[in-house]
């Protein structure tokens, strides 16, 4: 794939780049990482109702789908890159809705929303118009859990894929700045991404009040 230039957006909350990689590298990209489910999912799903309804924006391979499927939750499971859908397609046996964050038309349709590793690519001027939708789309008290690449300065891995490298004080400030959020938590520790090393990461769980 050639070297990605300047940061192009021809669409509100997508950089071309990025979606193209994940296009070129579907395959690869889904074959990598853990094979079991992300670590925040267990608390997230702790704060639902059996069978409760849960978007997923940015599924990925799937590894969380599945698990939340396992539990028996009713699972959105969404991905803005069509490759990258039907990998995860093939691992939960289930359709995967193609659809980047900015196409989210939902209104108070679901108990939960899980968006691991995923808004971090939304470009930092899009992202309270993202997080805006995300919150119309919960029910009224809703839980939300979004995590992010930290570092404070928005720029592109050296894989060229761009990332909004959020600080904790950012994270806030983009959830305050989009919908009246209850912010229950925003904690900070080292992670590893599909890059490999380690790096800061800034979780949030929010809610949508009564």
């Amino acid at each position: 794939m050639a070297a990605p230039g300047p940061l192009s957006l021809d669409h509100a909350a997508c950089d071309q780049a990025t979606l193209d990689f994940y296009a070129d590298e579907a395959r690869v990209y889904a074959a990598s990482g853990p094979r079991g489910a992300s670590r925040p999912l267990a608390a997230f799903l702790q704060g639902l109702a059996p069978g409760a309804r849960i978007l997923e924006l940015g599924c990925g391979a799937g590894r969380d789908s599945e698990a939340m499927l396992a539990r028996g939750f009713q699972l959105d499971a969404t991905d803005g890159v069509p490759e990258i859908a039907r990998e995860a397609e093939g691992r939960i046996g289930r359709p995967v809705r193609v659809m980047r964050f900015d196409e989210l038309d939902a209104m108070d349709e679901y108990d939960g929303v899980w968006a691991h590793a995923s808004l971090l690519h939304v470009p930092r001027a899009a992202l309270p118009g993202v997080l805006s939708l995300v919150f119309r789309a919960l029910k009224p008290g809703g839980i939300h859990f979004a995590s992010f690449k930290g570092g404070g300065r928005e720029g592109r891995d050296g894989l060229g894929r761009y990332f909004n490298y959020l600080s904790a004080d950012e994270v806030r400030a983009a959830y305050r700045r989009s919908a009246a959020w209850d912010i229950e938590a925003i904690t900070e520790e080292l992670g590893r991404g599909y890059e490999g090393g380690q790096g800061p990461w800034v979780a949030i769980t929010a809610r949508k009040p009564i």
